[in-house]
């Protein structure tokens, strides 16, 4: 399905493997790359309309891969991550829905936690989200209610930023109506879709976490 214009995907330096889904999910998108994460336009045969970041992991090699794209280059001594201006870069042009690709895992364990901790301050000013690694994706919950489309035996979490308070998870093998869970509970980790998943909540905040193809669950 063909996005509108104001769904950016944000490409950044974690691990990233491509995907059907992965490819379906950001078609139509526009691009901004931060840093290091140009890497994965070759990938997905794009190209962004932005390039942002202090450069410092961006070889002359991938660079001179892309010499048309605009860049805009910061000091390595700045306030902000990449992908925190590539975000922001994003929303002056009229973001509405951003997809963070190769957000999940790499070697900077301390950068993908902060990109949970963006995806939800995103989310909480009315921002649609996605964080994907192709194999892995995430986004956040907060009340309201969300649908996550998955195929039947995959897994996936909820992993609560707080308390949270009427949780109801319907289509999955252990569903839940109106749960109080405590913060740091493990109780709705490794959950199975029966399909798409819907999920409501009263209150509180939380990252679902799915594996669209791992089926070691069913």
């Amino acid at each position: 399905m063909r996005m509108s214009h104001s769904t950016f995907t944000i490409l950044l330096g974690g691990n990233l493997t491509v995907t059907d889904r992965l490819r379906d999910a950001v078609a139509g998108s526009r691009f901004i790359a931060a840093d290091s994460g140009m890497r994965h336009a070759a990938a997905l045969g794009v190209t962004p309309e932005l390039w942002v970041g202090d450069f410092d992991s961006s070889d002359a090699a991938l660079i001179a891969q892309f010499p048309g794209v605009e860049r805009q280059a910061f000091p390595p001594a700045k306030n902000e991550t990449d992908g925190e201006i590539a975000t922001t870069g994003a929303i002056e042009r009229g973001a509405a829905r951003l997809i963070f690709v190769g957000a999940l895992g790499g070697e900077r364990s301390d950068h993908a936690l902060q990109h949970f901790f963006h995806a939800m301050s995103l989310a909480e000013r009315g921002l649609d989200i996605l964080l994907t690694s192709g194999d892995e994706e995430a986004m956040p919950l907060l009340p309201g209610a969300k649908t996550l489309g998955l195929p039947k035996g995959s897994l996936f979490s909820v992993i609560g930023f707080s308390d949270l308070e009427g949780l109801d998870i319907i289509g999955a093998r252990y569903p839940l109506d109106d749960f109080s869970l405590p913060f740091g509970s493990s109780r709705t980790v490794s959950n199975v879709a029966e399909g798409p998943v819907e999920f409501h909540l009263k209150s509180g905040r939380a990252m679902i976490l799915a594996r669209p193809y791992d089926m070691t669950g069913a």
